[in-house]
């Protein structure tokens, strides 16, 4: 039996349910830490800021680390997980490439569905506080590229 890698496996099981929500991660190309640069961070916020970003999903947290996106979502009625998340790369590549930066983003990306049982104020402060948890500030509110809908 042939395995499969890469982003590939990643779409393997990949189930998109309208009106779910989703914990997603998506990784910059070569992992490099492209956010890391002032300028590119906040191009890329102010995109994930905008609501054109996200069809008719609803974004309800986010934070932009050094090397990687996280964000938690729940779906619309019509735009699948796939269409959703190619429009944010898309979009935020496209920003950027005004000023020359090159690949933004990995092939593919990570996805959870939340069960019903989980409580998405949980999930959205476990993202939120990832600048903490890797080291990057000693409180959260002093970083400064994450939002949430619960503020």
């Amino acid at each position: 039996m042939r395995q499969i890698s890469g982003h590939h496996a990643l779409r393997k099981g990949r189930v998109s349910l309208p009106n779910h929500t989703y914990l997603l991660t998506a990784v910059a190309a070569f992992r490099r830490p492209v956010f890391k640069n002032l300028d590119i961070a906040r191009a890329t916020s102010r995109c994930i800021h905008d609501p054109l970003s996200w069809g008719d999903a609803e974004l309800l947290c986010w934070v932009l680390m050094p090397d990687h996106w996280h964000g938690l979502i729940r779906l619309g009625e019509s735009d699948s997980l796939a269409l959703v998340m190619n429009r944010f790369k898309a979009r935020t590549a496209k920003q950027l490439h005004c000023g020359q930066t090159g690949l933004v983003w990995a092939r593919g990306f990570h996805d959870r569905a939340l069960r019903c049982d989980e409580d998405e104020r949980r999930a959205a402060r476990y993202i939120v506080a990832n600048p903490l948890r890797s080291g990057l500030v000693d409180n959260v509110l002093d970083y400064p590229y994450w939002n949430s809908a619960w503020l």
